[in-house]
């Protein structure tokens, strides 16, 4: 197949992928897997090229939970390499889906590195939630007993919470590029990519990158049209909580970085999302989307009542 006319980032949060409610099964995870599956067929068959990065926050999670409660039986992997386990859980998950949607071989998964920068401030200050809400009893304990930061995600519960450092480049980016020239749709980046120093060695370091920064820094480099960073929820909220509660569906970059300013998006949920859209509007990107799998089609359509777009 010939590469598309038009190209875009997609990311798809490790969320969206274990819905609300739901811990995790394999059989949830491949119903929410054929969700997204649907969306990114469509967005195929429109004529868009499309590389999608996947979050990972409750599978790296479980992982790790799952590494810790077999720590008498087997050697616990660190966390770079949990993140790479995901990559491909989740990388063949996404894949097999859209395979059956968009027809057999149309995507690949890469297992993609990101270099970041080891002195990092985020390496003293973890942010990143991963794995299960629990009470905040329940969460202390744990810290107490397994050495964990845990902190309380955005009045959903609490959660363990990692070093989340700013991705400064995706080393396999010329094999994207080369892989989205040939028509595949390219599962890259997933989790944020596996954190590794970029003083040539390469080692692995123990982080979770933010996926949608990492669909930023990717979609500047790749020269793409737009950015669409798929959630749980199908638009944007202003006054989030309250009775003035309300979707936005336009904003301009301006209007998008004073509500960052002001605090109408947290940091553990929809801040990441307007953060990565504005790094990619002020990179020279056209328009970022943020909406739900379902919603995307109507988004780009410009249905007034779907989706946020944020215009450059």
């Amino acid at each position: 197949m010939p590469p598309a006319p038009r190209t875009a980032v997609v990311a798809v949060g490790g969320n969206a992928l274990t819905r609300p409610g739901e811990s995790g099964t394999s059989a949830e995870l491949e119903a929410a897997a054929d969700v997204m599956a649907v969306s990114l067929a469509a967005l195929r068959g429109d004529g868009w090229g499309l590389a999608v990065v996947h979050g990972n926050g409750p599978q790296v999670g479980a992982l790790a939970l799952q590494q810790d409660a077999a720590r008498e039986l087997t050697p616990v992997q660190p966390l770079h390499a949990l993140c790479a386990m995901t990559q491909g859980q989740l990388g063949g998950l996404l894949a097999r889906a859209v395979n059956r949607r968009a027809g057999a071989g149309s995507s690949v998964a890469l297992v993609t590195h990101v270099v970041v920068d080891p002195d990092d401030p985020a390496f003293q200050a973890p942010t990143k939630p991963i794995g299960p809400f629990f009470p905040e009893a329940q969460a202390r304990e744990l810290a107490a007993e397994r050495d964990w930061t845990v902190a309380e995600d955005s009045g959903r519960g609490w959660r363990r919470v990692v070093p989340s450092p700013a991705p400064a480049e995706v080393l396999e980016l010329e094999a994207v590029r080369t892989l989205l020239a040939t028509g595949l749709i390219v599962l890259a980046g997933g989790g944020g990519g596996i954190a590794v120093c970029g003083d040539g060695s390469l080692r692995g370091l123990d982080a979770v990158i933010d996926k949608d920064a990492t669909a930023a820094l990717l979609a500047t480099a790749l020269g793409v049209d737009e950015l669409h960073l798929l959630t749980g929820v199908d638009a944007v909220l202003l006054d989030h909580g309250t009775a003035q509660q309300r979707e936005v569906h336009d904003l301009t970059a301006e209007q998008a970085r004073e509500h960052l300013a002001a605090g109408q998006f947290p940091p553990g949920s929809m801040g990441p999302k307007v953060a990565a859209a504005l790094a990619f509007l002020d990179a020279g990107g056209s328009r970022a989307v943020i909406t739900s799998a379902a919603r995307l089609s109507a988004t780009l359509a410009g249905d007034p009542d779907a989706g946020t777009r944020i215009h450059a």
